[in-house]
């Protein structure tokens, strides 16, 4: 029983996921909402104007609409001290957000009723299945038309290979929405569409009773009666043990937009959603209640505030406490360091915080001393493991184009590829630097914060690549032969590592058979 145990045991740090559009951002603002982190909700007026919703606050994310980079905002509710991290939604940042899994205890998927399930929504699913996060589903747009929820649970059985149990069911949808039946506490949740108020709630123990119908109108009454008894037939009872376990997903119906279904999720969230947990690193499992402090960085930040040039790095605290101006051990470094300003993150106010504890997140600012994956501790030698870059797909040479502004591109590019935005490769053939990424709108990204936060210009040049592949092997005379034989597809990453450039699948296909002695990793952690 640690000293601290009260204070870890408060903690909720869970990720919201979806497709983009699909109302994560609402859904983020609406939470800070009730922890009273915010107090009036910037509502979407329409796409081409946008409000802008306070964890959006990069300039070329305010222009598109979309969230690029992962914001952290904390608040209190209920006792309970609650991180969220707002991950991208648009697949092109898919890396960003893969890695950001690794940083929470939990998750919740927020789902378009009229969509269903999107491609982006299961590729992360698969990461939260592969780390047994456990997962809470939200549908949101209930006060729109879309699909029918029983066929929208069995696409989510199908899709996302889980089985799910619903907590709360809606009455009808879109114009005819009349509210949810909240299963989970037993009381009805009647709906009038406002986008700052809180709907007011009905005791409702038994649906049987003919008082009802004074809420709903006979048919929708008639209707919700015989859903429930379907669920309860069709569904096992819910179990906390089974979604703790990653098993079993618990589902919420609402509509962000309008405030409506989001306190229901909230407050069953804080009772069932896990605190922290047991953190696998290489030399052993560390429990988030041991005294000694140990954390992880997940992200590296440049420029939260335009005025300085900075980075924040992240850090996941996996155990213990962590205290302001105490020296720790920044592991790869062998050093101690020690962190004056560390701060915490309210969307785009920071604080300086004097301490925090396993589960939270803080920022620490970095002048270059981090990287993606490194760890801090009292002392113990650990690494934290599962924070991979993936291979690219798109490929660009990357060239100055401003000759008195080398300086810049340089530290720029060096800053950009530390957040882990995107992966620079060198080629060993002809010196030049090739940008890889995962998707196009990355590209515009780059230029875009090269021009307004570093002021230099960049051009870029086409590449026909394949995939980038990390290569090593015990047989120093094959990886020579190797190197030699395609030596004007050898490059190095940012660590010196050999990286191989293929521009086929074919050509990849070959290389594999051709030197078996030869190891192709497709990302970075190996």
């Amino acid at each position: 029983m640690s000293q601290y145990s009260e204070e870890i045991k408060r903690r909720r740090t869970f990720a919201i996921i979806s497709h983009p559009d699909a109302g994560k951002t609402t859904l983020t603002e609406k939470l800070l909402l009730f922890g009273g982190a915010i107090h009036v909700a910037g509502a979407v007026k329409s796409n081409k104007i946008k409000k802008t919703a306070t964890s959006d606050w990069m300039e070329i994310e305010k222009q598109r609409g979309i969230s690029v980079a992962t914001s952290v905002m904390a608040f209190d509710y209920a006792d309970h001290k609650i991180n969220i991290l707002d991950t991208p939604g648009h697949q092109d940042f898919a890396e960003d957000t893969f890695r950001t899994l690794t940083a929470v205890d939990s998750v919740i998927i927020v789902i378009d009723i009229a969509k269903g399930v999107e491609a982006q929504t299961r590729k992360l699913m698969e990461v939260c299945r592969m780390r047994k996060t456990p997962v809470i589903v939200f549908v949101n747009k209930m006060d729109r038309d879309g699909k029918d929820p029983f066929d929208l649970l069995d696409e989510i059985e199908e899709e996302l290979h889980i089985n799910v149990r619903p907590l709360s069911w809606p009455i009808d949808m879109g114009q005819r929405f009349k509210g949810v039946y909240n299963i989970y506490e037993q009381n009805l949740n009647l709906y009038t569409p406002s986008k700052q108020y809180v709907t007011e709630n009905v005791e409702f123990k038994d649906i049987n009773n003919p008082e009802l119908e004074n809420y709903i109108d006979p048919h929708q009454a008639e209707k919700l009666r015989q859903d429930i008894e379907l669920i309860e037939g069709v569904y096992p009872e819910f179990d906390v043990e089974t979604y703790l376990k990653g098993d079993i997903a618990p589902v919420f119906f609402g509509s962000a937009l309008n405030n409506f279904g989001v306190k229901e999720l909230l407050d069953c969230f804080i009772k069932i959603a896990p605190s922290p947990r047991p953190v696998q690193a290489i030399e052993r499992t560390v429990d988030p209640e041991e005294d000694n402090f140990s954390g992880f960085i997940f992200k590296i930040h440049a420029n939260m505030d335009p005025n300085h040039r900075s980075c924040i790095a992240f850090v996941k605290i996996c155990s213990g406490r962590f205290e302001r101006n105490a020296n720790y051990k920044h592991v790869r470094f062998g050093k101690q360091m020690r962190f004056s300003s560390p701060t915490a993150f309210m969307a785009q106010k920071k604080e300086v915080v004097d301490e925090a504890y396993a589960g939270d997140i803080i920022g620490l600012p970095d002048t270059g001393n981090f990287k993606i994956g490194d760890t801090l501790t009292s002392g113990e030698e650990l690494h934290f493991k599962g924070l991979p870059s993936f291979s690219p797909e798109m490929f660009k040479y990357i060239e100055n184009a401003d000759p008195m502004k080398a300086k810049q591109l340089n530290k720029g590019i060096e800053q950009l590829m530390d957040e882990g935005v995107a992966q620079l490769f060198t080629n060993q053939f002809n010196g030049r630097k090739i940008i890889g990424t995962v998707g196009q709108l990355q590209f515009e990204v780059i230029q875009y914060r090269l021009l307004h936060e570093y002021g230099a210009q960049c051009k870029w040049e086409p590449i026909s690549l394949y995939k980038a592949c990390w290569i090593e092997s015990d047989n120093a005379t094959a990886l020579e032969n190797f190197k030699k034989r395609k030596a004007q597809y050898m490059a190095t990453d940012k660590e010196g590592r050999d990286v191989y450039l293929a521009d086929s699948g074919y050509v990849l296909m070959m290389a594999q058979q051709d030197f078996p002695d030869i190891k192709f990793h497709f990302t970075s952690e190996f």
